[in-house]
């Protein structure tokens, strides 16, 4: 019997290969396109989730000062692991992380490796977390303080085939590290990641008694800890935390922190303050996923009804014979089997030839797989999904006409009428409407992201740490100058792209007692206003003067927040040191357009600071490189030149951005494809049916353009109907994303016109084509078309 239900079925899918053709297509490419995105977000749901007591392990999130100089920041003082295992009831380990910026390259028999990622971190790493050490000694790691552990592919990249156990690594060509063990590689799906790994407890050996903070388990000012703790099951998470904040009060009298516990799995979806962060994104493209699929199998659900007319004869023939329903039904639930093996087994193929292009353009690394547990349980789920959604109505339909109405050609009107079709086409037009609504906001607010003014000109200005030429600054400055292609010199200790240090070590005249104030303190020279095109709304900058030092230039929003009137000349303590305020810079976006301009306080020392940024022409820009290179190889010897211009810098703060954006692109327009397959599918069969009608119409004196036209306008309307109820829905959704930038553009009603006339051209070009050909075939031989 079920022999016979698919070679029957085969038979029929064969005898109607258009169709069948059509449908194929557009299963392969909705279930190809679908699978790849839940993959992607099954792979995202990931994170983190493979340490095997992940439910037990916590991130501690400081929320630092209060009201509007609020921040959540990812890092906490180097105590808090210390006493959360020492006095805080429920916590079984505590493990910090911190990068390591001391090292900018490490050498092996005088070969340098340079963008090696390096943290500092405690002996208990591989106990909280689920990371194997395949070499080294898994309850000592970290024999002494001049050692190192190494990942696999760092071990490979160094010592090739070599055994690098107990061999010695030099750090800048002045440490010297012995490799102490090998762990495998990070898994892809871990936000934690590095290449080496040193002990924490060299950071201990930069304290002396001199200093303010006497240890480093004492050092409750500086905020460089990634911090996670392991608690017991069952502990009060409030409880906790409330602890966390008394210890701080305790021992930290300069401002206000209040420590949150995060769950580790919810590190890469969700913000620092707990907010949806990616998750929106992964629940988007899920929901993406689904249209995609949705729209595919109505194009199934609506090819199948429409043709439920052509086939009720051969039904009712069944049914006269002695055919049950129960039979038919298997029969064309048979044919839907074969239709979706056939497309399977293409949409595998095509997620093959496609994963490499959209790891490169999504940013990620996946690998499909077939064999492994994830894509299957995927892969499964999302067919069987679809093919129940996809089979049911039209088998169930197909298989119910009443033999004698059906040979009569009086079909039942029921749901399976053309009133259901055009409701399913207008969902699925609905659908891709909306995705082409939201590429086209997407692009507008990307594009408003890279016009708008910042308060500075970043273009052709590249910057680098300069080591020893800081000792000579003024002379480099000077000679560089005079090379052809750079412009102008200056020189601060932050990138324009990202002012991360923060302090709330200051004061001022009239402060309130009860009032934290949160600045990005950033060293510049005389020269960085100048160079970089900054306006000054009162009082002046920096002079190269000694008095110069005893001057802070201070932001708009610094001014405003601490609530200073009349700034220039009123005195502010920062770090203890108190100034007076000889400027204000007129604020400048100095970080993502998602946040607020927050306030910055700016100052000199009689040192220059760390970082160059040189000004170059568009025309010269390489000859300026190679200048500025030479003259640090000149005091840095072989110490590796690396550079980054600041408008590179600032686009990839939203790189995620610009990667959703094209993804967006692609979508929408597999969304119109899949749609125009089933839309140019109905259009044939319409013709089809119209045969004789056309056929009469010319004969009265029709024309090509009239009939044209009656074929289209239902199909036109439908589309715009879709584009009516899709507007308001991608509006909302819109609206909702852009909530993550703080600067945004606004949402004008010619992108939904736009959205619209785009959706009905497209439609029109597919119903058309098959509309013209019918109303140019000879009248006589549609007339005798049976």
């Amino acid at each position: 019997m079920l022999r016979n239900y698919f070679k029957t079925a085969w038979r029929n899918l064969w005898k109607n290969r258009f169709y069948t053709s059509i449908n194929i297509a557009g299963l392969a490419i909705g279930l190809a396109v679908g699978l790849i995105i839940l993959l992607w977000v099954n792979d995202e749901r990931s994170y983190d989730r493979f340490h095997s007591n992940q439910e037990q392990i916590f991130r501690v999130i400081p929320d630092v000062g209060s009201g509007e100089a609020k921040q959540t920041w990812a890092h906490v003082p180097a105590p808090i692991a210390t006493y959360s295992q020492q006095v805080v009831p429920g916590v079984k380990n505590a493990v910090r992380i911190a990068d390591n910026y001391r090292h900018s390259f490490y050498a092996y028999n005088n070969n340098k490796f340079r963008s090696l990622k390096s943290v500092y971190t405690d002996p208990g790493f591989f106990t909280l977390f689920s990371f194997r050490l395949k070499e080294g000694n898994l309850q000592q790691p970290f024999p002494d303080n001049s050692s190192v552990l190494i990942t696999e592919s760092t071990a490979k990249a160094i010592f090739g085939t070599d055994n690098p156990i107990g061999k010695t690594i030099s750090a800048d060509n002045k440490t010297p590290f012995t490799v102490r063990g090998i762990l495998e590689d990070f898994p892809s799906n871990s936000t934690i990641r590095a290449d080496m790994l040193f002990p924490l407890s060299i950071l201990e050996q930069s304290f002396t008694a001199n200093d303010y903070w006497k240890s480093f388990n004492e050092n409750w000012g500086d905020y460089n800890y990634e911090t996670f703790l392991q608690v017991e099951p069952g502990t009060s998470i409030a409880g906790i935390e409330k602890k966390l904040n008394s210890l701080h009060k305790e021992h930290n009298k300069f401002g206000t922190s209040v420590y949150h516990l995060r769950p580790i799995s919810s590190i890469h979806l969700h913000g620092l303050d707990g907010r949806s962060g990616n998750a929106q994104m992964v629940n988007i493209f899920m929901g993406v996923a689904i249209l995609l699929l949705l729209i595919a199998c109505i194009n199934y659900v609506n090819l199948s009804t429409a043709r439920a007319m052509l086939r009720a004869r051969e039904v009712s023939v069944r049914k006269i014979v002695g055919a049950g329903k129960i039979q038919l039904f298997f029969q064309f639930i048979a044919e839907t089997l074969i239709l979706f093996l056939i497309a399977t087994v293409l949409a595998i193929a095509l997620i093959k030839i496609l994963m490499p292009l959209y790891n490169t353009i999504s940013g990620k690394s996946n690998e499909f797989e077939l064999m492994n547990t994830s894509v299957l349980s995927t892969i499964g789920i999302t067919i069987a999904g679809t093919l129940v959604a996809a089979s049911i109505y039209p088998a169930l339909l197909l298989s119910s006409f009443k033999p004698i109405l059906a040979l009569k050609g009086k079909i039942s009107n029921g749901i399976g009428n053309s009133a259901f079709r055009k409701t399913l086409v207008v969902t699925q037009f609905s659908f891709a409407v909306m995705l082409i609504i939201s590429t086209l906001i997407i692009g507008k607010q990307l594009n408003f992201l890279r016009s708008k003014e910042l308060g500075y000109d970043k273009s052709h200005v590249f910057f680098f740490r300069m080591n020893e030429v800081e000792k000579h600054y003024e002379a480099v400055r000077s000679a560089l100058l005079q090379q052809p292609g750079i412009v102008e010199v200056a020189a601060a200790n932050a990138s324009l792209a990202n002012f991360g240090s923060t302090t709330s070590d200051t004061d001022w005249d009239g402060k309130p007692a009860d009032k934290d104030f949160l600045v990005h303190p950033v060293e510049v020279d005389k020269n960085f206003f100048p160079v970089m095109k900054m306006q000054l709304v009162q009082g002046k900058g920096f002079t190269g003067l000694p008095s110069d030092t005893l001057g802070l230039v201070l932001n708009e929003t610094a001014v405003r927040n601490a609530g200073i009137q009349d700034p220039i000349g009123k005195s502010f303590t920062l770090w203890q040191t108190k100034a007076t305020i000889i400027g204000v810079v007129k604020d400048f976006h100095y970080t993502s357009l998602k946040r607020e301009i927050e306030p910055a306080v700016f100052y000199i020392t009689a040192t220059p600071p760390s970082l160059m940024y040189v000004r170059t022409n568009a025309k010269d820009a390489s000859k300026a490189i190679a200048a500025t290179e030479a003259a640090f190889k000149r005091y840095n010897g072989d110490w590796p030149f690396e550079y980054k211009f600041l408008d590179e810098s600032f686009d990839k703060l939203y790189r995620a951005d610009q990667r959703t954006g094209l993804l967006f692109n692609i979508f929408a327009v597999i969304a119109i494809l899949i749609s125009c397959l089933g839309l140019f599918g109905l259009a044939t069969y319409t013709t089809q049916v119209k045969t004789r009608e056309i056929g009469i119409r010319k004969v009265l004196g029709a024309s090509v353009a009239g009939v044209t036209g009656m074929l289209a306008k239902d199909f036109v309307k439908l589309v715009a109907i879709a584009v009516i109820i899709a507007s308001p829905l991608a509006w909302y959704a819109m609206n909702y994303w852009l909530q993550n930038f703080a600067y945004r553009t606004g949402i004008g009603v010619w992108v939904f016109l736009l959205a619209g006339a785009i959706a009905i051209l497209i439609a029109l070009i597919t119903v058309s084509s098959q509309a013209i050909r019918a109303a140019l075939t000879n009248p006589v031989k549609s007339l005798k078309t049976e």
